[in-house]
């Protein structure tokens, strides 16, 4: 069953009142095709209304949705049967909150990684909700190692609310897994493409998100910190997270504007979640092209490119 966020209610009940009517209609009933139609069309009238006029709250409960793709999705749906997950940090352990390996997209060879989410509560516990621990960052350090010897892309799929802050990720080097990871992106000489597919939340999000071309879905968000932890620290009220998003500036226009973001990648009317193939067919198509452009640039273009880009991020006039 399809979770329903509030302001998407509306639609439900439009929904579910053409489905009543085709049933009524398949049954034997008599000729409702008429008012079928005038549903069809108060449908996409509500849709258009609704989804056009979202504030960033409301964004931050569409990047959440259970219901949109997840990396291993956007991987199967890109690369099929090619794709080779590798395991372990070599060091401690496997974290099954970052996946990654090797996989071929268009006939092009690249390493893929990102955080990995899940729908049901034993999935969830067992990804711990896309909240990477350092074994994960680790992990995907060793994964760009080997993009770097084999002279291999790198896709980079972002998709969590934050790192994990528990006391084992503490004590096993949660911030020092981030720093590292993000200095190893940023020296990377081969091409390093960026997608946030959903929430793209604080340090748990850039360790993965040093790029050449960074890219967003529309109804994705990037922020600092999660709105409710914004709330909690400003107005000591982790309630009044529709008002800190607003003050994140979380939305991919709001990153594109600021420069953070290169590209929106458009999501079909309804989200994501409600079209999750047609979504992934968009992401392939974008990544494509964004990995055509920098394939022509030297390795040392490749890494000026990376460095001016994120030396630009934050200037400011006053």
């Amino acid at each position: 069953m399809r979770t329903v966020l509030s302001f998407e209610q509306p639609i439900h009940d439009i929904e579910r009142q053409i489905e009543t009517l085709r049933n009524l209609q398949a049954e034997g009933g008599p000729d409702v095709s008429v008012q079928i139609a005038k549903a069809e069309d108060d449908l996409r009238r509500v849709q258009t209304g609704i989804y056009s006029n979202l504030t960033p709250w409301d964004k931050v409960q569409m990047a959440r949705h259970q219901d949109r793709p997840h990396t291993l999705e956007y991987i199967a749906g890109l690369a099929g049967d090619s794709f080779v997950e590798l395991h372990g940090d070599r060091r401690f352990g496997d974290d099954p909150a970052i996946v990654g390996g090797l996989a071929s997209i268009f006939g092009r060879s690249v390493i893929v990684f990102g955080h990995q989410k899940a729908r049901d509560l034993k999935g969830r516990q067992f990804r711990n909700f896309g909240s990477a621990r350092p074994e994960g960052y680790r992990k995907a350090i060793r994964l760009m190692n080997l993009a770097e010897k084999l002279r291999l892309p790198v896709v980079s799929l972002i998709d969590t609310s934050a790192a994990d802050c528990s006391v084992g990720s503490e004590a096993r080097g949660i911030s020092e897994a981030i720093a590292s990871s993000m200095y190893r992106m940023a020296g990377l000489t081969v091409p390093v493409v960026v997608i946030v597919t959903g929430e793209g939340g604080s340090g748990g999000a850039i360790g993965i998100g040093v790029g050449n071309h960074i890219m967003m879905l529309e109804h994705a968000v990037y922020s600092v910190i999660p709105p409710e932890g914004c709330a909690a620290i400003l107005w000591k009220d982790d309630s009044q997270g529709d008002r800190a998003a607003v003050a994140l500036q979380l939305t991919a226009e709001d990153s594109v504007r600021l420069g953070v973001v290169d590209e929106i990648i458009r999501e079909p009317l309804g989200g994501a979640h409600r079209e999750p193939a047609q979504v992934i067919s968009e992401v392939g198509r974008a990544l494509d092209a964004a990995l055509d452009r920098l394939s022509a640039l030297s390795p040392q273009q490749l890494l000026d490119h990376r460095y001016e880009k994120f030396r630009r991020m934050g200037v400011y006039d006053e």
